[in-house]
């Protein structure tokens, strides 16, 4: 092949690693499920410590829920760094440090002087360990995971049912045994425990055999010439007499391949080329900003906003709220567990019935936000402890089944391959609804003197954010239809051909 062979530039497409659905994934869905319970169960829980901390400092409803609500913001704000420091170092250190934040953050919170003092180590420091331990992990549960993901999601999840089981009760015995501090300093100790669920997460291997493929236009000969990578070699070797020169693309799956004539082509010229594409291929590979682009994973976004406005309230004031109606303080407890067995059974039953397949997830993840934002709108009705007991078993049911699935739709909207990012984006961009909502919950709890508006707040959040999910369902349609009209005029385009040619 001479001088006047042109070589073009390709972009290949490396086959992402694929899911085991097994085996060792096992290990890193209990390794999600403990960070579950670890992080939101531990939020969850804390309704017990916000009784306590609210007469102690002898501050109002919303200035004690910042504590809560700046934690969750701080897990939605820091997770696209997350994302990105989990694509440059490895999932299991990232998971690993955030472990020992928490851990610190909720130490330090222990000898807080003023309600300040908890913003700042409880609320801001813990969330942030929060996020480098939470976002990794359920990244990687989404790539060992493919045909069974829905189920390993609602597994995964039902870790924040059991911790809160288990830790409302604990709290509340350890907040008699040795004040709140004492149970701060325990709860510290515990959160050590994130460092192992680090260590359980083993990298999932690409596949590294690849093909490389140019097309070769030699004028001389007339003919085209497939140049192939030796298949069989762990590395990829794609021969060519030409210069060659591989950009390495992004964990995502995309290598760039730059193919120059070296005659053709100056050497600053194939530099930059190359350069700029590498330049692009890394950021993406850490942050893919592409994603704002993408309308469907927007709207989904906006969901998320004003879902965040009504899923952390309740679960903060059911105790305070059980305690103004006259209900003892280890009833007043028992209530969250009450709600975490059925959020545990909402959880893996819809997540299992997600699993099927008999409905689109978006269809069935809308009609349980609309039941639940229907549930918290009962919550005021209920004043003894059996109406009580009754409303948390509902919202624990409804809530399980909501959340088992919202990460599985996540993924179907922009693609497996993409959730590491998305993920981060998605908690970023729900951040305001996180942060808002306990404080707005507070506010109109201080001007009415009645925790039972916070719930009505939660609901009327949760109802509107439905409204976004069926904006949803309708652009899936709408790109169902393009897909298959498309499909028809390829058939039909390629049925006039072979009638010409007869």
């Amino acid at each position: 092949m001479d001088s006047a062979v042109k070589v073009r530039k390709e972009r290949v497409a490396a086959a992402p690693p694929a899911a085991p659905d097994g085996g060792y994934a096992w290990f890193v869905l209990l390794s999600c499920f403990l960070v579950f319970g670890l992080t939101f169960g531990v939020i969850k829980a804390f309704g017990v410590f916000y009784v306590e901390i609210h007469q102690y400092f002898e501050t109002t409803a919303t200035g004690t829920s910042w504590i809560t609500s700046i934690a969750v913001a701080t897990i939605h704000v820091i997770a696209p760094v997350a994302s990105a420091l989990s694509a440059r170092y490895s999932h299991r250190s990232v998971v690993m440090m955030g472990g020992l934040i928490c851990s610190l953050g909720v130490v330090i919170g222990a000898f807080s002087r003023n309600v300040i003092d908890l913003y700042l180590t409880v609320g801001f420091l813990n969330g942030f360990g929060y996020a480098l331990t939470w976002t990794p992990t359920v990244t990687m549960l989404g790539l060992y995971f493919e045909k069974r993901r829905p189920m390993a999601n609602a597994l995964a999840s039902a870790g924040e049912c059991i911790l809160t089981f288990v830790l409302t009760p604990l709290f509340q015995l350890l907040i008699d045994s040795y004040s709140w501090r004492g149970a701060l300093l325990i709860l510290g100790g515990l959160q050590l425990n994130l460092c192992v669920c680090g260590m359980l997460l083993r990298p999932l291997k690409a596949p590294r055999d690849m093909t490389c493929v140019s097309e070769v236009k030699a004028e001389e000969h007339g003919f085209l010439q497939e140049l192939l990578s030796n298949e069989d070699s762990s590395k990829p070797n794609c021969q060519e007499t030409e210069e060659l020169r591989i950009c390495e693309g992004s964990d995502q799956g995309t290598v760039m391949v730059c193919l120059q004539d070296s005659e053709e082509t100056p050497n600053s010229a194939k530099d930059s080329n190359c350069s700029r594409a590498e330049l692009r291929t890394t950021i993406l590979r850490y942050v893919d900003y592409t994603l704002i682009t993408n309308a469907r994973f927007m709207v989904y976004s906006m969901f998320g906003v004003f879902a965040a406005l009504g899923f952390f309230a309740p679960a903060l004031f059911l105790v305070p709220y059980a305690r103004s109606k006259g209900i003892e303080e280890y009833q007043a407890a028992a209530l969250m567990s009450i709600s975490a067995v059925l959020d545990l059974f909402g959880r893996v039953f819809f997540g299992w019935v997600a699993n099927l397949r008999l409905v689109e997830t978006v269809q069935q993840l809308t009609v349980t936000v609309i039941l639940l934002g229907t549930v918290l709108l009962l919550c005021p009705l209920a004043s003894s402890f059996v109406e009580l007991a009754a409303f948390s078993a509902a919202y624990g049911l409804v809530y399980g089944a909501t959340v088992s699935i919202h990460i599985t739709v996540l993924a179907e909207v922009v693609g497996i391959h993409r959730l590491g990012s998305a993920l981060g984006f998605f908690m970023l961009i729900r951040s305001s609804g996180g942060l808002l909502g306990p404080p707005i919950a507070g506010f109109f709890i201080d001007k009415m003197s009645d925790y039972g508006t916070g719930f009505l707040m939660a609901g009327v959040a949760l109802i509107v954010s439905a409204l976004f999910l069926l904006l949803l369902h309708q652009m899936n349609r709408r790109g169902q239809g393009s897909h298959t009209k498309d499909r028809q005029n390829v058939t039909k385009c390629n049925e006039d051909k072979e009638l010409g040619t007869t």
